[in-house]
């Protein structure tokens, strides 16, 4: 529990970071903002004009600090660590499987099969709100659709039919996202996904959670010994965390839509918040992403019932706890991999 606090997140354009015997300082235009021991952090995250010194990048190696850096809009860079200790058997196997079409298709089907269920529950979330507000009819035909769509996966047999049925569930869902969304229509409004760049406050919004997401669901998948970079639902790519992006379908409507959502419709965010760049690409300044980000370890704090351990726990654990049951099917420890069903 205590791993959920231990992330430091520098926003500040300018900000510079340094080793100061066992701390790590922060300063922006020579003045001291910030000293933090560095046995109270487990991972630095830097957005934008962020630097920091080699001194203190080869502290935090020695140290199993991670130092992750992110664009001023969110969009991943780098991360730097230290030696990996994670269990080379277990790799070795989670190679092997991405080799097999049938075990790879066994894992996608799994999270695929749980993004479509968690999506459908953040409509009828939406629906039970607000019973009788505008795109009610289309809401209710997409939780029908999305049913449908999770009994075609279920009788898929391999990674590019579930990637198919994944495709038509995501544009099922995002057809009704701007129901969801409740106030403040004239600056937070829903008309299609766009990501690189994001065009409209709202998809800015979500790339910038997600973003956040997948950090912390890489960081968990190198914590048991799994490597990010080899998915079976998204395949290799450099550079690409594609099992940390596997573990993100299942997750991110319960985390990062519903978050977003409840920032938007709670009126914690203003479209000032939001500028558009020459190229059209949508960013939030410095204090929106603050709020965004205190929101987020808000969200993480909160309690839910695991579907699968049936006990309570944060919602900030559940990438450690669904990378451990991963990785312990992928052992053979377990006959499936218990995916996050949310109810």
């Amino acid at each position: 529990m205590k791993q959920l606090l231990k992330t430091l997140y520098v926003t500040t354009q300018g900000a510079y970071l340094s080793k100061e015997g066992e701390a790590v300082v922060v300063e922006v235009d020579r003045e001291t903002k910030l000293r933090v021991p560095i046995h109270t952090l487990g991972c630095i995250v830097c957005f934008g004009r962020v630097a920091c010194s080699p001194f203190l990048m080869g502290f935090c190696g020695e140290r199993g600090v991670a130092l992750a850096f992110f664009s001023e809009n969110g969009r991943f860079l780098a991360r730097v660590q230290g030696p990996v200790s994670g269990n080379v058997l277990l790799r070795r196997e989670q190679y092997r499987w991405a080799d097999q079409p049938d075990k790879s298709a066994a894992i996608a089907r799994t999270v695929v099969l749980a993004k479509i269920a968690n999506c459908r529950v953040v409509v009828q979330r939406g629906l039970r709100d607000k019973p009788d507000g505008p795109g009610t009819e289309q809401m209710e035909f997409a939780v029908r659709r999305l049913g449908r769509i999770i009994e075609e996966v279920s009788s898929a047999t391999t990674v590019d039919e579930i990637r198919g049925h994944e495709g038509d569930a995501a544009r099922t869902y995002f057809s009704v996202f701007d129901h969801l969304i409740t106030a403040s229509k004239d600056e937070f409004f829903f008309k299609e996904r766009s990501r690189r760049p994001p065009l409209d406050n709202v998809n800015a919004l979500l790339s910038f959670v997600y973003t956040l997401l997948v950090h912390d669901i890489a960081a968990a998948l190198e914590g048991v010994g799994l490597d990010p970079a080899v998915g079976y639902l998204h395949r290799d790519r450099p550079g690409r965390p594609s099992l940390a992006l596997d573990l993100l379908e299942e997750l991110r409507p319960v985390i990062a839509e519903r978050l977003a959502l409840s920032l938007i419709n709670r009126k914690q965010l203003r479209g000032s918040g939001f500028q558009t760049s020459e190229s059209g690409a949508v960013v939030m300044d410095d204090a929106t992403r603050k709020q965004v980000l205190v929101a987020y370890q808000e969200r993480k704090r909160e309690e839910i019932q695991h579907p699968f351990l049936g006990e309570r726990v944060a919602f900030g654990l559940t990438p450690h706890l669904q990378a451990t049951l991963l990785a312990r099917f992928i052992r053979g420890d377990l006959d499936g991999y218990p995916c996050f069903f949310w109810k």
